[in-house]
């Protein structure tokens, strides 16, 4: 009698379902969230952080003292209308600092002599032309690039107003004095400030124009995350829960009856060893091999270790409380939702609301915003380096208490993967199963 043929799996509805529902889940997870949060980040920029820096001393003038500077940030303030510059008022040391810091993404400087120099402008019987006044943009790439760019044009356009707004007074002033001008000292009248933009702090030239402490960041995040995902696997598979297929050859060890407690401090104690040489091996590419700029290597190391080992501790939770959908839900925060909210490209200012708010828990900003500190600005600690390792900390000690609450409260109601065997073996662990 002929063999009866085995059933297609295809035919299976279950097997169309349950793949269905996962990829539909993940591919309008990333749509939305990779995608719904940067189609417009000029109309989403809300309060964008810009030093405005007032140094000019005054000069007098037709016997008073004048201080157009003054006139330059009054007129910025109360021209702001739509709130999508934060404009900060201080002096260019205190700018200096934050733009170190990251915490203002650009600055508009007014001179000591700006006054000064404009005014020189109408002073008649010169024999010598005047200095053109000029207003200093400066930029501020490491914090993130296009947040740059917009603090530049918004600083740019600010400066190019005031220009025309002072221009049309010495032009009102000249024609008062009934002098006659060339036609070019009208023209310079007319827009008499030059506005001139340089880096406010300047990067390495391997520094990926801003953006080598994201990807490294990422990097890290990735790391912890198949690290989570090999160890798992490779934990299973020493217990005899999974075979191992290498090529056309499969292995399969002999079920060791563990407790899922036992099971996760193993994967725990795996991806505490083995991030140490993850995170050395990342450290030697970039810097060694790739030639990144970076300093402080002892700390970027040692921050590395962390993140990975972090990112995998929390995996490594997800996994065993939730089997197979861990994976899916580690994918989701730390990829998913992380990358658009991370300020590494769009800052968080120039993002829909949602991903504001998302923003200011989601891991991935919190460990790029330390490396930034790292990398660019000096292992300051207000950098963002004291709040990337305190939500860290934070991190690895709920991850834990969650994995080994859920895993403890599987074992205590004998929620098993695989039956114990029958007989007096089974009774001598009454809390033993993975």
């Amino acid at each position: 009698m002929p063999a009866r043929p085995t059933p297609s799996a295809l035919r299976s509805p279950r097997l169309w379902t349950g793949a269905g529902l996962i990829l539909a889940i993940v591919a309008t997870a990333f749509a939305l969230l990779y995608v719904g949060g940067n189609l417009d980040p000029r109309g989403h920029l809300r309060d964008l952080p810009v030093a405005l820096v007032n140094s000019d001393q005054g000069a007098d003038a037709g016997g008073r003292h004048l201080n157009l500077g003054d006139q330059i940030v009054t007129g910025i303030e109360h021209g702001t209308a739509n709130h999508a510059i934060a404009w900060q008022s201080m002096t260019r040391e205190k700018a200096d600092q934050l733009i170190g810091q990251g915490k203002v993404f650009g600055a508009l400087v007014v001179p000591p002599d700006f006054t000064s120099t404009v005014t020189a402008l109408t002073v008649p019987g010169t024999s010598q032309s005047p200095a053109r006044p000029v207003l200093s943009v400066l930029t501020n790439q490491s914090a993130g690039s296009i947040g740059s760019s917009m603090a530049s044009q918004a600083a740019q356009q600010a400066a190019h107003a005031a220009s025309t707004r002072i221009g049309a007074q010495l032009v009102g002033q000249t024609g008062k004095q009934g002098a006659t001008l060339p036609t070019a000292a009208e023209l310079l009248l007319a827009d008499p400030v030059a506005v001139q933009v340089a880096d406010g702090h300047p990067l390495g030239t391997h520094s990926g124009l801003g953006l080598s402490a994201f990807y490294y960041s990422l990097v890290l995040v990735v790391c912890g995350m198949l690290g989570a995902n090999v160890i798992n696997s490779q934990v299973d598979t020493a217990l005899g829960y999974l075979h191992n297929d290498i090529g056309p050859f499969r292995q399969r060890m002999p079920v060791q009856h563990t407790s899922r407690v036992r099971t996760l401090a193993t994967g725990i104690a795996l991806m505490a060893g083995l991030s140490v040489l993850m995170g050395s091996l990342v450290e030697a590419t970039t810097v060694g091999v790739l030639g990144m700029d970076a300093s402080h290597l002892g700390l970027l190391w040692l921050y590395s270790v962390a993140t990975i080992a972090v990112v995998g501790i929390g995996g490594l939770s997800l996994l065993a409380a939730f089997g197979t959908p861990g994976m899916l839900l580690l994918t989701l925060i730390f990829i998913a939702m992380a990358v658009p909210t991370s300020g590494a490209t769009v800052p968080l200012q120039a993002l829909p609301g949602f991903f504001r708010t998302l923003g200011e828990f989601e891991p991935l900003r919190q460990i790029a915003g330390g490396m930034r500190s790292i990398l660019y600005y000096d292992a300051q600690a207000d950098a963002g380096l004291t709040r990337a390792w305190s939500a860290m900390g934070i991190a690895l000690v709920a991850a834990a208490l969650f994995g080994f609450a859920v895993t403890r409260f599987y074992d205590r109601r004998g929620l098993h993967r695989i039956p114990l065997p029958a007989g007096p073996a089974a009774t001598a662990q009454p809390t033993a199963a993975h």
